[in-house]
């Protein structure tokens, strides 16, 4: 009888133990990324039939959908396969410019068909009919749009764009309005509307159906520096994003390097920030100022240069963090469209001639000779909800692209990769940023965990082999798995990315002390337990 309940005993300390050293063994576990089995789902190739050209998508969480916006229409995919479903004409009323979805309603930003100059159109269509529900009014050139939290209302960025048509500096002019400017040189200002529309943001009550329209971006309070008003333009909004209690939005105003903060209940902006400017010699911001024909030796160097970058952002995305709104900028940069606030840095400082610098573009409104600024940070940011810088990525993005191979350096002068997407997600108790990047060699996005947004670690680069140009990103959840869609405007694709599948909750690194705490405490005792079975 002892022989026997000696043995239990064994079986009962092999077990302790067994139990013991698999928790000690789950930690490693529990460290591995949540994002390394991350891969390619499916690419669909759009038709380009009737002018489309994928730009914009979003996700219908009723049907499993995906809607991609292109210019003339919307094309309608099967979120889990890219099985094209159906293509939804809009050319009769416009160009639509972007789509976005809420419980069943999908929202169409629409520029006037005729001349841009004029007030566009937001539809709203149901997803599952395919119908068109209701129409309103908006301002010149809407482009961005996104529904508060609760879906009662939705907020449209009017970017009131002048219109021009020119090739370069050497083209056949630029049309403005009613006016044509002589070969090769550009007005300094547009002047005032109707030559130049006001940006704005309209806000469409749902339930009511009225539009309010903002009509104080140009007088609102201004904060921050290196605010841009020598463009010519008024203050153009390009992307916004609305906090999570659905009070304020904030709106970029990209080529301005600023954001406006706009009360939603008044309609009205009640500041304009300017977001300062980067220095490329600060250690951590090299860039690479030239391109690929100017390289030495073929190869691709980031240095730190005597210049700044404006961060001029055009995504924009939110999140909570203890109580406090924080904003994630993808810095894309941006210039007239026109190209008559830029030129190589030795136009304006011709000691620049025939070194580093000498082709690197740059503002010829902000620069002056040992002070020159270029379009974009070649970064992502954090902010506050007041603009106060939290996070910059730094060189990470170029840097990353690089290592991979798909560096475009022939845009190595302008913006390096071109950051211009955002979309969080949170995924096994973690917040990541994916930040798309317009220019590499292939699609590319870049993974950040933000969870902190004072401790931001990169965690990957996703590249769609086939695809390039992400113009537009959009985070969506299937079941028990997180994916992440492209629209790849230079390629014409949608592509799909599976990124991982529902887990428990991470653990904060502060926990993993205490876990690693507890496990050495219970391997002591499993020890002491060891020696006497």
């Amino acid at each position: 009888m002892k022989k026997t309940l000696t043995l239990v005993a064994h079986r009962a300390c092999a077990v302790s133990l067994a139990a013991t050293f698999a928790l000690a063994g789950a930690l490693p576990s529990a460290h591995a990324g949540l994002l390394d089995n991350a891969s390619l789902s499916w690419t669909y190739q759009h038709s380009a039939n009737g002018g489309f050209l994928s730009e914009i998508v979003s996700f219908d969480a009723t049907r499993n959908e995906l809607w991609v916006s292109g210019v003339t229409g919307i094309d309608i995919l099967h979120a889990r396969t890219g099985a094209f479903i159906e293509r939804i004409d809009v050319s009769a009323y416009g160009f639509v410019n972007s789509v976005t979805i809420h419980n069943g309603v999908a929202a169409l930003a629409i520029e006037n068909k005729t001349n841009r100059e004029l007030p566009g159109v937001v539809q709203t269509w149901q997803t599952a009919s395919r119908t068109l529900s209701a129409s309103y009014t908006v301002g010149a050139l809407p482009d961005m749009l996104t529904f508060t939290p609760d879906g009662r209302k939705l907020l449209v960025a009017n970017e009131g764009t002048p219109n021009n048509s020119t090739t370069g500096a050497t083209g056949a002019g630029v049309h403005y309005g009613s006016l044509t400017s002589p070969a090769g040189s550009f007005p300094r200002s547009y002047g005032s509307n109707p030559l130049d529309p006001a940006g704005s943001v309209s806000i469409i009550d749902l339930a009511s159906g009225a539009v309010t329209t903002s009509t104080n971006l140009e007088t609102a309070l201004r904060t921050g520096s290196h605010l841009r008003t020598n463009t010519g333009m008024n203050f153009e909004p390009e992307y916004i994003a609305v906090n999570a209690a659905g009070t304020k939005a904030y709106v970029t105003l990209q080529e301005a390097n600023g954001i406006g903060v706009l009360d939603i209940a008044s309609g009205q902006f009640e500041k304009v920030v300017g977001l300062g400017a980067k220095d490329f010699s600060a250690p951590g911001n090299r860039i690479d100022p030239k391109n690929d024909s100017t390289q030495t030796n073929n190869q691709i160097e980031l240095v730190s240069v005597n210049a700044k970058g404006l961060y001029m952002p055009d995504g924009i995305a939110t999140y909570q963090r203890a109580g406090k709104t924080y904003l994630v900028m993808a810095n894309e940069g941006d210039f007239r469209e026109d190209d008559a606030d830029r030129s190589p840095a030795a136009n304006v400082d011709p000691s620049l001639t025939g070194t580093l610098l000498s082709n690197l573009r740059v503002s010829n409104t902000d620069s002056s000779p040992g002070n020159l600024y270029v379009a974009g940070a070649r970064s992502f940011s954090i902010r506050d909800g007041d603009g106060n810088l939290v996070f910059d990525s730094g060189e990470i993005l170029d840097r990353e692209a690089i290592a991979l191979g798909i560096y475009d350096d022939g845009r190595s002068r302008d913006k390096g990769v071109e950051p211009e997407g955002v979309e969080l997600m949170d995924i096994g108790g973690r917040t990541f940023a994916f930040i798309g990047l317009e220019r590499t060699t292939q699609a590319a996005v870049a993974v950040f965990d933000i969870t902190d947004p004072y401790q931001v670690s990169f965690v990957r680069m996703l590249v769609a082999d086939g695809s390039r140009s992400p113009e537009g990103l959009k985070g969506f959840r299937m079941g028990d798995d997180y994916y992440l869609a492209l629209s790849n405007e230079v390629t014409n694709t949608t592509a799909v990315f599976y990124l991982a599948t529902a887990t428990a909750p991470v653990p904060e690194p502060e926990v993993y002390a205490l876990m690693a705490a507890g496990l050495l405490v219970v391997g002591l005792a499993a020890r002491r337990r060891a020696r006497s079975c």
